[in-house]
C-alpha cells in the first residue's frame, strides 16, 4: 500500500491554453452560489480505504469542503455503492468472485454508518446508494431527484476512484446540465498517472478541475456576494 498522500496532480498547459483560447478564461466557473451547490462524495467507504491509502489523504479536504458548504447553506451528498444483486454482465466481465466482492463493497446498514474513517454525515445531508458506476446514471440512484428538489445548479465532485465512479458521476452531471467541478486533491485514483489523465479529460470536455483551496475561495466569495 502506498503511503497516504494526495496525488501529485496537474493539467497540461496545452489544455489550459486550449480553453483560454476558446472561452477567454482558464476556468469555466469563476463563481458559484453556495446555496445552489452540492458536494458529492463518491464511494468513500471502508472497502476502498483498505485498498487505496490516498483515500486517507484526501479525507481532510473532503471534510473541509463539507463544512464550508454546509456553513454557506449548500448541500452535502454522501454516495455509497449499493447492492444491485448478481448480474450476468458482472459475472461474465469480472468473474464470479470479483463480481461478488464489488457487489458487497458498500457494506450494509444505514448509509451514515458505512462511510470511511474520518467522515461523518450530519443532519440535513443527502444519503444515497447507487447501483451503477455513475451515481447520476438514470435509474441508478435518487441523487438527481434530490438535487433538483433542492435547486442545485453546481456540483463539486470528490471521492474515489477518480477514473471510475468519480469520472462517471462527473460526466453524467455535465450531461444533465449541472455546472460540474471536480476537486483534484479531494479525489483518489489508482496512481498519479491515471488520476491526471482523468482530470485532463474532465477539464477538456465535461467540467472544471479545481483544488480544494480554489473551491473554498469560491464558496467564501459566494457568501459575500
Amino acid at each position: 500500500m502506498r503511503s497516504p498522500q494526495v496525488h501529485s496532480w496537474a493539467i497540461p498547459e496545452r489544455e489550459y491554453a486550449r480553453q483560454e483560447a476558446r472561452r477567454g478564461r482558464r476556468h469555466a466557473y469563476q463563481s458559484l452560489d453556495p446555496a445552489r451547490t452540492a458536494l458529492l462524495v463518491v464511494d468513500l467507504v471502508p472497502f476502498f480505504y483498505e485498498g487505496n491509502a490516498t483515500c486517507f489523504a484526501i479525507t481532510p479536504n473532503v471534510c473541509l469542503l463539507a463544512d464550508a458548504l454546509r456553513g454557506a447553506g449548500g448541500a452535502v451528498a454522501w454516495i455509497v455503492p449499493g447492492d444491485p444483486g448478481p448480474t450476468a454482465w458482472a459475472q461474465e466481465f469480472r468473474g464470479e468472485k470479483v463480481a461478488e466482492m464489488f457487489r458487497r463493497s458498500g457494506g450494509t446498514g444505514p448509509i451514515e454508518g458505512r462511510l470511511g474513517p474520518g467522515l461523518e454525515a450530519r443532519e440535513g445531508d443527502i444519503l444515497v446508494e447507487k447501483t451503477a458506476t455513475s451515481s447520476l446514471f438514470p435509474g441508478s440512484s435518487t441523487l438527481d431527484d434530490q438535487l433538483r428538489e433542492r435547486g442545485i445548479e453546481t456540483v463539486v465532485v470528490t471521492g474515489t476512484l477518480t477514473e471510475v465512479c468519480v469520472a462517471g458521476t462527473a460526466r453524467d452531471a455535465a450531461t444533465l446540465g449541472y455546472r460540474t467541478i471536480l476537486v483534484a486533491d479531494a479525489t483518489a485514483g489508482r496512481d498519479d498517472e491515471s488520476h491526471n489523465a482523468t482530470l485532463t479529460t474532465i477539464y477538456r470536455t465535461f467540467g472544471d478541475v479545481r483544488s480544494t483551496d480554489d473551491v473554498l475561495e469560491l464558496v467564501a466569495a459566494g457568501v459575500l456576494s
